[in-house]
């Protein structure tokens, strides 16, 4: 079997999710490229992906402003995009035209029948079922409701005054299936208050959820052309954090089995896209320096705790407390360093030795990112 090293991976990579090289696309085609871009903070998403578009560095004035406009125009007037609850549980925008075989996916899950979920939060599978019909009556003909709306609706309907409180929480802990479900996703802000609505009338082609077969091969594909090689261990982690049943996951790599070759990354065998495999063998290791935000994708699709990728006695400085995950320093595709921003500068805290005119070429290209919201 051929064999590549992790530094041939991680230039490979950095490739592939436009790190090396930014690329003249659109926020839905880099949302694409990456499998969704988390965003349960609004300002990291969309620094990651304007980070990945070419034109930063050419007109940077107000460089925030159009990241802010082109991600707004994606979700809101084009609707190629869509914020909701996918991997690990977490919001993210998805391309609009590809979600529903991600909350397929993650729905897989299924974590609502375990008794130590329902006794957290006070709900049954029965409970959910009620909720998940209120909801669509409440959001019938492309209402779109508050949450506080949305939760005074599906009390009225079920009389689950019970569940209020948990339905009403901003951790959407009780509407995640229900987003899973394709019962709702997030619809248009109203000022600082998100609204939900349904998909079904709010996203152009919506066809409702595709066979768990025809969802895993759209999901693994979209997975191993941002993050692979990968085992389908790698894949469970990143999308749930291992909570999948091992069979299921198995299964969804043998529905994606003719899409799918394998090679030896120093040691272990993985799976990479047939016709991404020469590509990859033929990738020479990076030598380059370059800064991502908070949450980014290229972080957060390998984990905080891949050894090849953030160092072990520094994982903390790049998992922090809350689930926050730093912005960082890559130096041949590494994790080389946290990084801050500070009366619009950027304040490096670096791990190794980094070339230092790199670093400064790559603080100079992100300067125009930074905005009072940074």
């Amino acid at each position: 079997m051929t064999s590549v090293t992790w530094p041939q991976v991680l230039a490979w990579r950095m490739r592939r999710q436009f790190v090396e090289r930014p690329a003249d696309q659109p926020a839905e085609e880099v949302a694409r490229r990456l499998a969704g871009v988390q965003a349960q903070v609004a300002s990291a998403a969309e620094r990651a992906v304007t980070l990945r578009q070419a034109r930063l560095g050419r007109a940077d004035a107000g460089r925030a402003d159009v990241a802010r406009a082109d991600v707004a125009r994606a979700l809101f007037d084009d609707r190629t995009l869509v914020k909701t609850w996918t991997m690990r549980g977490t919001l993210h925008l998805m391309p609009a035209d590809e979600a529903a075989a991600y909350l397929v996916l993650c729905g897989a899950v299924r974590n609502w029948e375990k008794p130590s979920w329902q006794k957290a939060f006070g709900a049954t599978p029965a409970d959910l079922e009620a909720i998940a019909g209120a909801a669509r009556e409440a959001l019938a003909g492309g209402a779109a409701l508050t949450r506080a709306e949305l939760t005074t609706a599906v009390v009225e309907r079920t009389g689950s005054r019970h569940l209020a409180e948990v339905l009403g929480s901003g951790w959407g802990t009780l509407l995640k299936p229900l987003a899973w479900w394709g019962v709702l996703c997030h619809g248009p802000s109203q000022g600082t208050r998100v609204t939900f609505t349904a998909p079904e009338c709010w996203l152009p082609g919506w066809t409702g959820l595709p066979a768990v077969e025809d969802a895993a091969r759209t999901v693994i594909r979209a997975f191993l052309g941002a993050h692979g090689p990968a085992t389908p261990d790698m894949f469970d982690n990143w999308l749930m954090r291992k909570g999948n049943r091992k069979k299921d996951v198995r299964a969804w790599f043998t529905a994606a089995e003719d899409d799918l070759s394998t090679i030896d990354v120093d040691g272990v065998e993985m799976y990479v896209l047939r016709e991404h495999r020469d590509e990859l063998m033929d990738t020479a290791p990076s030598t380059s320096v370059r800064l991502l935000g908070a949450f980014d994708q290229y972080v957060l699709g390998a984990g905080t705790s891949a050894t090849y990728l953030v160092p072990t006695e520094r994982r903390k400085e790049v998992s922090r407390t809350a689930g926050w995950i730093s912005p960082v320093v890559l130096y041949e595709g590494r994790v080389a360093g946290v990084w801050e921003a500070k009366d619009g500068d950027v304040v490096v805290e670096p791990f190794e030795d980094i070339p230092v005119a790199r670093l400064k070429d790559e603080i100079d290209r992100l300067r125009s990112l930074l905005d009072s919201r940074a």
